[in-house]
């Protein structure tokens, strides 16, 4: 404890082993809990002994900075904003966490002297090979599109080239994130990381004129992070291309060789040049994702059930005995956790700003665990005897509530497809109406 309450930032660049502790239980519950697949692409390409800067884009509030430090080996810096410091341990946290803050005008004036500090601590940072990581976009926004970059990234980097005679040759590497769901369980988070900038190759321009190099290096750095992220540029169709992703490429979430980031990209571009080419098409498209996404929750389905041709009457029974039978263990599985899920989930409904919701459920829920977890172990010992027996029905909790999340999907999949069916029957003409906007929408993309 007394270790953790001197960790400050004018050692925050040091090796601590208490930190790589925390870490690998923190991210444990990040790669195989919180999420059900972490993807990451690119991370071969990056020699961890350059002096680095990573420049991920930011949507996701403090779920954006955990997808890098849970996918990157060693102990990386961050620069987060200065006003969560301003509580002394909530400050020593966050140092030992190795994230520094940085001031801005609406901290007050007189705060901005505190960035000569934090730059010079930066400076250590790299020199000392952490890895800085800074979210270039400055704030958070719940849009798949990249904003305009500040400047402060690229100052960081020339500003630590001239102090050390650009002999540090810094590397900027941009990191693209991707959530399947932005506060849900269970989702996929894809991180790609891409090609390095070298710094250096802007030296030359930066001692003639910092401001165009600045400039120079910002665009190159934007346009990088374009090429590995999901980025809908238009405003007005924004919500439409952004349901057409999961229409048609949805059921490819979980693929590791392609992941659906590459896909939803190869879309997206296939759609700006529609635009161009032929308007009232690309409006058409438009207009049937939209339709397709209001009437389908109206009717409670979903794309996946839409997807499918047939509902077979035999298949649906045949799986709705199976979740009869598989009752007692889906009420087993949630006897344990449904406290790790739920009570987040309620105390989340109470958050304004919706793109904090994931970082909160996800420390709420590692919380819950390290509170629930060893409770569960005694009493355990205390109801079950002999020894050997505790420990397996302790064991089982875990994976008791991972069945219980499998048969909460099928009971969807299953009491959808029997909904449908009803649909068909009684010859709802919404439905119908439903499914054929459904299939012309994937006959037309498909023709693309």
């Amino acid at each position: 404890m007394f270790y953790f309450l001197v960790m400050g930032k004018e050692n925050i660049e040091k090796y601590s082993f208490w930190y790589l502790i925390t870490k690998r239980c923190f991210q444990f519950w990040h790669n195989n809990v919180f999420y059900r697949r972490v993807i990451v692409l690119g991370r071969d390409q990056i020699n961890l002994d350059d002096h680095l800067i990573f420049a991920p884009n930011h949507q996701n509030a403090l779920m954006d900075a955990l997808a890098v430090v849970f996918t990157l080996k060693g102990q990386p810096v961050f620069l987060a904003r200065a006003d969560i410091f301003k509580k002394k341990f909530i400050a020593s946290l966050l140092y030992f966490l190795k994230i520094l803050p940085v001031y801005r005008m609406r901290d007050g004036y007189g705060s901005l002297k505190g960035n000569d500090e934090i730059f010079d601590k930066t400076i250590d940072v790299l020199r000392n090979k952490n890895g800085l990581v800074i979210l270039p976009e400055g704030t958070h926004d719940g849009f798949r599109r990249l904003r305009q970059l500040k400047k402060g990234i690229c100052r960081i980097a020339f500003q630590a080239e001239e102090s050390s005679e650009f002999k540090l040759n810094i590397k900027i590497i941009p990191v693209g994130l991707e959530f399947s769901h932005y506060s849900r369980y269970r989702q996929v988070l894809t991180v790609i990381y891409g090609r390095p900038i070298e710094v250096s190759e802007f030296n030359a321009l930066y001692r003639e004129s910092p401001e165009i190099a600045l400039n120079e290096l910002r665009s190159k750095l934007s346009s990088e992070m374009k090429r590995i992220m999901v980025h809908i540029d238009s405003e007005e169709d924004y919500e439409a291309i952004d349901e057409l992703r999961s229409i048609i490429n949805g059921r490819f979430s979980d693929k590791v060789r392609f992941p659906k980031l590459f896909r939803d990209r190869i879309l997206i571009e296939k759609l700006n040049r529609l635009k161009i080419k032929d308007l009232p098409l690309y409006q058409r498209i438009c207009a049937l994702s939209l339709q397709v996404k209001e009437k389908a929750q109206a009717l409670n389905t979903d794309n996946r059930l839409l997807a499918k041709k047939k509902h077979p009457l035999g298949w649906l029974i045949a799986g709705f005995a199976g979740l009869i039978a598989a009752l007692p263990l889906f009420i087993y599985g949630n006897i344990f956790n449904l406290t790790l899920l739920e009570i987040p989930n309620f105390q989340v409904r109470k958050i304004k700003d919706v793109q904090f919701r994931a970082s909160l459920k996800y420390g709420y829920s590692l919380a819950l665990a390290f509170i629930i977890t060893p409770v569960a172990l005694i009493l355990s010992f205390i109801i079950f005897s002999p020894w050997w027996i505790a420990v397996l029905v302790f064991l089982s909790l875990p994976l008791s509530g991972l069945i219980a999340w499998l048969y909460y999907l099928e009971f969807n999949r299953i009491t959808g497809g029997f909904r449908i069916r009803t649909y068909i029957n009684n010859n709802n003409q919404e439905y119908l109406t439903l499914k054929k906007n459904h299939d012309e929408l994937i006959n037309l993309v498909a023709s693309l």
